[in-house]
C-alpha cells in the first residue's frame, strides 16, 4: 500500500557462542531445507528466505546473514525471540535513543587493502539526519555491495553537505611517507581520525560527542592524536561501532571514496570502462591483500614500470611487497628509503577489550 514502509529483505548479525548453539538447534529441528554454501557452518532455506551462519570467527562471534522477501518474518518471529533474546527490529529508537541523537562517528576504509589510499571519514548526525540515513539504507559498509556503497555514499555526502562530514585521504605516496615516519599503522589511523574529528568539530561546534570504531588496543592511542576541539569533546571508542548510525555513515562515505579511487586506478592502468560488465570487472584493480590477483597485478606492473611503481600505488610496508619484489628478482633495496620500512606487526591486530568511553577534557596533551 502507498505510504507503507518497505519491508527489509536483508539482515546481518554477529552471534555469540551461546546464540550460535541455539540457532544451530533451530536450524536442525525446524521445518527448513539445508543448503550447501561455501565457507558456511550451516545454511538453511525457508519460506521465501534463507539464513547462513558462516564459519569464520572474529572475537568469538560468527556472522549470520538472513535474506529474502520474508526474511523479516523469520527475524521477528523466530530469530529475535529464540536466539537473540529480545525484540529489536523496528524498536531501534526506543532501545537505543542515543544512536539518533546529535553526535558524530568516525571510521576508515582501505587499511587492509594493498592498492589504493587510506580514507578516514567523520560524519555528523542528529534526529532528522538519522531518519534520512535509515531511508537511504545506511549500515556498516561491509554489509553492502560496492554498487550500494557508491550510491549511498554519494547520497550521504549530498545530505550532509560540507559542514556535515570531514574526510582525510592518504594516497599511497603520502601514506608510505607517513608510515616511514610513524612505523605503526595504529598511529597513522589515530592521526587520521584525530584530524577528521577536528575538522568536523570545527564545522559543527555544537557537536560534543564522537563515536569511533576502536582500532588500537588502548584508548590512549587516539587520545594522544586528538587536537583542541577533539580533547574538549567526549570520544567513545567501541568494537563493532558501525552499529551506530553516524559511524555507519562514515564507513559508507570512506568506502565510497576508496572504491572510486581504486576504479580510477583501474582506468589509469587498463583504460576507460567498455560497458561490458564482465570485461570491466576483470579490468578492475583487485581489492584486499590476500587475493592472488593483487600480487599478480603488482608483479606485472613492477616488471613493466620498475619497483618504484609500488610507491605510488600500494602500501609498501605490507609483506606482499617482499613477495612481489622477490618474484621479480628485486628487493626492498631497489625502493626509496620510505619503501624499505616493513610492518612490525600484523595490521590492526590486538586483543579484544571492552568498549571504552573517554571524556577528553580530563586528558593531557602528550
Amino acid at each position: 500500500m502507498e505510504g507503507e514502509t518497505p519491508r527489509k529483505t536483508s539482515f546481518t548479525y554477529e552471534l555469540t557462542n551461546d546464540q550460535q548453539e541455539i540457532l544451530l538447534g533451530l536450524m536442525m529441528t525446524g521445518n527448513f531445507r539445508r543448503r550447501e554454501v561455501p565457507y558456511a557452518l550451516c545454511s538453511i532455506e525457508g519460506d521465501h528466505f534463507n539464513a547462513t551462519l558462516y564459519e569464520k570467527e572474529r572475537h568469538g562471534r560468527r556472522k549470520l546473514c538472513v535474506q529474502g522477501s520474508k526474511a523479516e518474518d523469520f527475524v521477528l518471529f523466530q530469530l529475535e525471540p529464540c536466539v537473540l533474546g529480545g525484540a529489536s527490529l523496528g524498536y531501534e529508537r526506543e532501545l537505543s535513543p542515543e544512536l539518533f541523537s546529535a553526535h558524530a562517528g568516525s571510521d576508515e576504509s582501505g587499511k587492509g587493502d594493498y592498492f589504493g589510499p587510506l580514507v578516514v571519514c567523520c560524519a555528523y548526525t542528529d534526529e532528522r539526519l538519522s531518519e534520512e540515513m535509515v531511508k537511504l539504507g545506511v549500515k556498516d559498509c561491509k554489509q553492502m555491495t560496492d554498487a550500494a556503497v557508491l550510491t549511498a555514499g554519494a547520497a550521504l555526502r549530498h545530505l550532509l553537505g560540507p559542514t556535515g562530514h570531514a574526510v582525510v585521504k592518504l594516497g599511497p605516496a603520502a601514506y608510505n611517507r607517513l608510515y616511514a615516519k610513524m612505523r605503526n599503522i595504529n598511529r597513522i589511523l589515530a592521526w587520521a581520525h584525530g584530524t577528521a574529528i577536528e575538522e568536523l568539530l570545527e564545522r559543527r561546534p555544537d557537536c560534543s560527542r564522537v563515536v569511533v570504531d576502536q582500532f588500537a588496543p588502548t584508548e590512549t592511542t587516539i587520545r594522544r592524536a586528538l587536537k583542541t576541539r577533539g580533547r574538549a569533546a567526549t570520544v567513545e571508542q567501541r568494537h563493532r561501532a558501525e552499529s551506530d548510525i553516524a559511524v555507519a555513515a562514515a564507513s559508507v562515505i570512506a568506502r565510497e571514496i576508496f572504491i572510486r579511487d581504486i576504479r580510477r586506478m583501474g582506468e589509469e592502468l587498463f583504460g576507460a570502462p567498455t560497458g561490458d560488465a564482465e570485461q570491466d570487472a576483470a579490468r578492475r584493480v583487485p581489492m584486499g591483500s590476500s587475493d592472488p590477483r593483487v600480487r599478480a597485478l603488482a608483479e606485472e606492473m613492477v616488471r613493466k614500470n620498475g619497483p618504484t611503481w609500488l610507491m605510488n600505488h600500494c602500501k609498501a610496508h605490507f609483506q606482499t611487497t617482499d613477495k612481489v619484489l622477490g618474484a621479480c628478482g628485486r628487493s626492498r633495496a631497489d625502493l626509496p628509503p620510505e619503501g624499505q620500512v616493513t610492518s612490525a606487526v600484523a595490521n590492526g591486530s590486538f586483543s579484544k577489550r571492552k568498549s571504552m568511553t573517554t571524556t577528553n577534557q580530563e586528558t593531557q596533551n602528550p
